[in-house]
């Protein structure tokens, strides 16, 4: 069983900044890809962004693209995802999720975290 912990999350002003962090205490990135979802009160989850352990390969939702990257720090065991120029439309309890794939379907992902609350006032 992975477990995976976010971090990061909080209250930021539109335009701000923020970066979330997903780690797990365990060596089991190796052979998965790590996503980042999030959800709005009575909305799906969405698909946000992700990367491969391996490689590095990012894959990041056109709706964030240019504001938002991810990345990872293989010694720490962890990915970040930067969000920059934060509008209230980012508002969402975001997640990580492990999976085995480079994808942004989340019935891909085999593991995920509780989530870290994102609120962006203006």
């Amino acid at each position: 069983q992975v477990q995976l912990v976010e971090s990061g999350g909080g209250s930021v002003q539109a335009g701000g900044s923020l970066r979330l962090s997903c780690t797990t205490s365990e060596r089991t990135f190796t052979t998965y890809s790590v996503g980042w979802f999030r959800r709005t009160p009575g909305n799906e989850r969405e698909f946000v962004a992700a990367i491969t352990w391996r490689t590095g390969t990012p894959y990041v939702s056109y709706f964030v693209q240019g504001r938002f990257t991810i990345s990872r720090d293989i010694a720490k065991n962890t990915v970040y995802l930067q969000m920059n120029n934060l509008g209230q439309q980012d508002t969402a309890l975001y997640y990580c999720a492990a999976g085995t794939e480079l994808t942004h379907n989340d019935y891909s992902y085999l593991y995920w975290g509780q989530g870290t609350q994102v609120t962006v006032s203006s």
